[in-house]
């Protein structure tokens, strides 16, 4: 019995596919956008001496008394630390805060390296615990 020598079928099929994976165009996927462009945006509000950081009872975070979120408030503080001196970091969480967002802000200002941090208005955990 004779076995068909299929090397020279291999070989075609090898150069058709090279063949047309060269024709196939280049597929190209981008979205254009044109984005508004704001040069007129303030700085951020740092102040050079110290920064307050609150939480209240619904969640919110706030910058100097601006709302922001976990992202920003990371752009501020490693802004804050390239500064010189550097700038204390007052953090003021309300009593009836969520733990939990308290926490991200404590990870966040520990990922940045926050070094001078502070803990303003303990004595309304005080009147919290005695109510």
């Amino acid at each position: 019995m004779m076995d068909i020598n299929t090397t020279p079928l291999i070989d075609v099929m090898l150069v058709l596919l090279i063949m047309f994976i060269i024709t196939i165009p280049v597929q190209t996927h981008a979205v254009k956008l044109d984005l508004p462009q704001n040069t007129n945006a303030p700085p951020p509000p740092i102040l050079p001496t110290k920064n307050q950081v609150s939480i209240d009872a619904a969640g919110t975070i706030a910058w100097n008394g601006a709302p922001i979120n976990l992202t920003v408030l990371r752009q501020y503080l490693d802004q804050t630390q390239q500064m010189d001196p550097i700038p204390e970091l007052h953090l003021e969480p309300d009593p009836q805060a969520r733990y939990e967002v308290v926490d991200e802000v404590l990870a966040v200002t520990k990922r940045a390296n926050v070094s001078k941090m502070g803990f303003v208005g303990n004595e309304k955990y005080a009147d919290f615990n005695a109510g």
